[in-house]
C-alpha cells in the first residue's frame, strides 16, 4: 500500500467530514491472514482502514492519516506493541485496542498499564472485535453538552473531554477519563469491579483486572499519595468508592 506524503496532524481526526461509520482505524499484525480478516470485517462496517505489518511501518502510517484508533497485535518482529503504542501516546492520544495469546495474562496487564483502551484475546471472533472497535469509538464521540464535574479539586469537562487538577491539566486516557467521570457522577456509592465494566466499559463481560489496572493508573495521576488513596477508595468485598471530601481519620 503505497504512503501518502503529507503533514503530520495529530489533533485533525480522521474523522473529519465524513459520518460516525467513516472513522479511520489502523490495523497492526504482522499475520497477513489476521490482518486481512479484520480488515474486511471493519471495511464492511463503514470503517477507512490502513494496515501495517510492523511497528515502524505502523508509526509511518499513523504519521501520514492520523487514526481513529489503532487495533494493535501485542507480538510484532523488531518492535512489539508496547513500544509502539508508548510512541503513539507521545504523539497524541488514541484509542488502542491491543490483541494479545490467550493465557499472556502479564503482557495483557501491560498493554493496560501503558494506555491500551481494551485487548482482545487470540483466537477471536471479528465480530467481537467489531463490536468493541464501535463501543470504544462511541465514547470518543462529543457527547450532548453536558455541564462540568468538580470536586476535590479535580474538574471533567465531558463535552471538551478535559480533566484538570487543582486547575493542571491531567494527560488521561480514554477510559481513565471516562472512569474519573463517572466517579464524580455518582459520589459516596460504592461500586463493584463489574459494575464500573459495565458502566464505563459497555460490557456484562471481560476480564475484570482490566479495571483494577485502570483504577491504579487514575489514582496516580488524581491522589497525593496512590499508595494511601483518599479519594478512590477501595471497599474491601465490594469494589470502589469515590470519597469528594475524606475525613482526616479515614484509613485506607
Amino acid at each position: 500500500m503505497a504512503k501518502e506524503q503529507q503533514s503530520y496532524d495529530p489533533t485533525a481526526s480522521g474523522t473529519a467530514g465524513r459520518g460516525a461509520g467513516g472513522a479511520r482505524v489502523l490495523v497492526v499484525d504482522d499475520d497477513p491472514t489476521v490482518a486481512e480478516v479484520v480488515s474486511g470485517y471493519l471495511d464492511r462496517a463503514g470503517y477507512v482502514v490502513d494496515r501495517a505489518g510492523d511497528g515502524p511501518a505502523a508509526l509511518d502510517r499513523a504519521a501520514a492519516h492520523w487514526p481513529d484508533l489503532v487495533v494493535l497485535d501485542l507480538m510484532l518482529p523488531g518492535m512489539d506493541g508496547l513500544e509502539v503504542c508508548r510512541r503513539m501516546r507521545g504523539r497524541a492520544p488514541v484509542p488502542v485496542i491491543m490483541l494479545t495469546a490467550r493465557g499472556d495474562e502479564d503482557d495483557r496487564i501491560l498493554g493496560l498499564e501503558v494506555g491500551a483502551d481494551d485487548y482482545v484475546t487470540k483466537p477471536f471472533s471479528p465480530r467481537e472485535l467489531v463490536l468493541r472497535v464501535e463501543s470504544v469509538l462511541r465514547r470518543t464521540r462529543p457527547p450532548a453538552a453536558t455541564r462540568p464535574l468538580s470536586a476535590a479539586g479535580l474538574t471533567v469537562d465531558p463535552t471538551a473531554r478535559r480533566a484538570t487538577r487543582n486547575g493542571a491539566d491531567l494527560a488521561l486516557t480514554l477510559r481513565e477519563f471516562d472512569l474519573l467521570a463517572f466517579l464524580l457522577r455518582h459520589p459516596g456509592r460504592a461500586y463493584s469491579r463489574e459494575d464500573l465494566m459495565r458502566e464505563v466499559w459497555g460490557w456484562d463481560f471481560g476480564d475484570l483486572s482490566t479495571v483494577t489496572v485502570h483504577v491504579r493508573r487514575l489514582r496516580g495521576k488524581v491522589e497525593d499519595d496512590p499508595g494511601r488513596p483518599r479519594l478512590i477508595r477501595t471497599v474491601w468485598g465490594v469494589g470502589y468508592r469515590f470519597d469528594p471530601a475524606p475525613t482526616a481519620s479515614d484509613e485506607e
